[in-house]
């Protein structure tokens, strides 16, 4: 080989590696610029915006699907069952009227820093408060046993072999160790997924062959009422069912919650709002109130169409209803509502014993919150233990789980409207809640609520004696 060939070769080499170099290195600046079209891509992409939306959700998510507690399920079962599509647009009127409640109350924690039971004990006389408190620590121990009852027997449903008495003592373990165990972010976690259990009573609707569906909007839009005794009891405890108690405190002390766990921990630093947050509580809100609501209108749309049209009339629980519906609507509509009313009673059991405790432990001064670890916050946590072993016992000692409930309607019958007022006239009040108080439209919308509840909580009351 010659000296030029040789040369050749070398320019030939030489030219081949500067190809390579040129390749490897456009590759790279290709495999970058496709990484950056990509995160610019999720960025605005629906995924992003949906992963954002879920993230801003929180405690309006987590109340609102507490409210469809099983007891919830229950009443809203027997309202199919009884009255089939009839009071179907119930579930379309409450559902304005419990988002602007709980949106005050929300607003009430994120403006003052302060728990509900707080702000009432700041501004109203003590018998008030004292009054409060322990109506709602006894309407909530009652409900926690009923639904205890109610996810056990439906829980049988799935597995007969389990006794009554390992699941009752399973689900209050499994609750205690949620609350007083896991940090208030894991278990703010854990709630707002299992808020999404709800969407089974959704989906039960699809199993059903001739769903009504024509029949069952234009019952949700058009109002229609008998005026029987009965009924308008009915009414009353679905009024009492959906806008309950509870949520109040829950609603209010969650605000709270959230604010501590960013780090504001004195009330100086959690009453530091900002417009970005009022519109993020408001989405949250009204988001939970309208799963509440959409769950609310599809149990009764289920039972109407299954229960109703086949004269099964006599449902007194949620899980007679999920029994009840086997041979109706098939297996899987009955299997998805009884793991609707587990799922549901794993959310809200807690929920019931830590408002309960938000309320006894503001009034009495106690520190309080589930971000405190078990020695730092004793009485809390006792209180919550307390109220779940009153819901333990009540299943134990002969109380039937529907007197127990119709025990916590009238306690709730007492003080909702009362509590309902404490709301109001906070929330109006421009000296506590500055630029944030109620709006004239508003704020009439809220004394219609209280109107509506006085009428429901009397109406309950009477029907009992």
């Amino acid at each position: 080989m010659n000296k030029n060939d040789i040369q050749n070769e070398e320019n030939t080499f030489q030219k081949a590696e500067d190809i390579l170099v040129e390749v490897e290195k456009e590759g790279k600046e290709g495999i970058k610029a496709v990484e950056n079209a990509a995160h610019k891509v999720s960025e605005v992409t629906p995924v992003k915006q949906v992963k954002q939306f879920w993230h801003n959700l929180g405690p309006g998510l987590t109340t609102g699907a507490a409210d469809d507690d099983p007891s919830g399920v229950g009443t809203y079962s027997q309202t199919g069952a009884k009255y089939g599509f009839q009071l179907l647009w119930l579930a379309v009127f409450t559902f304005p009227l419990m988002a602007i409640i709980q949106e005050m109350c929300a607003r009430i924690g994120l403006v003052t820093g302060r728990g509900l039971a707080a702000n009432i004990k700041k501004y109203f006389p003590q018998w008030v408060l004292y009054t409060v408190a322990i109506l709602v620590l006894m309407a909530n121990s009652f409900n926690i046993g009923a639904n205890l009852g109610a996810m056990a027997k439906s829980t049988q449903l799935l597995a007969p072999y389990l006794p009554f008495w390992f699941l009752i003592i399973a689900f209050v373990l499994i609750s205690l160790f949620l609350q007083i165990f896991i940090s208030y972010q894991k278990y703010a976690r854990y709630l707002k997924y299992l808020a999404l259990i709800l969407l089974v009573y959704v989906a039960t609707a699809f199993f059903i062959k001739d769903f009504a569906w024509k029949e069952v909007l234009i019952s949700g839009i058009v109002p229609s009422l008998n005026f029987s005794k009965d009924q308008i009891i009915l009414i009353c405890g679905i009024l009492g069912t959906t806008i309950s108690p509870y949520l109040f405190f829950w609603e209010t002390s969650q605000e709270v919650e959230e604010k501590i766990s960013e780090g504001k921990t004195t009330i100086a630093e959690r009453q530091e709002i900002d417009k970005k947050e009022i519109r993020k509580m408001r989405t949250d809100v009204w988001v939970g109130m309208f799963l509440s609501n959409l769950v609310m209108f599809f149990i009764i749309a289920v039972t109407a169409t299954t229960l109703f049209r086949n004269g099964i009339i006599d449902i007194t629980s949620a899980a007679d209803a999920a029994a009840a519906l086997e041979p109706l609507a098939g297996r899987y509509a009955s299997l998805l509502f009884s793991i609707g009313i587990i799922g549901t009673g794993l959310l809200a059991i807690p929920i019931l014993a830590g408002s309960a405790s938000y309320a006894v432990s503001e009034t009495l001064g106690w520190k309080e919150g589930l971000y405190l670890r078990f020695r730092q916050g004793i009485y809390f946590y006792g209180v919550i233990i307390f109220s779940m072993l009153i819901g333990l016992l009540l299943n134990f000692v002969g109380i039937n789980p529907i007197k127990a409930l119709i025990y916590a309607a009238v306690a709730n019958g007492l003080v909702a409207p009362v509590i309902l007022i404490l709301i109001v006239i906070i929330a109006n009040n421009r000296k506590i809640m500055n630029s944030h108080h109620n709006s004239p439209f508003i704020k009439f919308l809220g004394w219609v609520v209280v109107a509506l509840m006085v009428v429901a909580g009397i109406a309950t009351i009477i029907s009992f004696f």
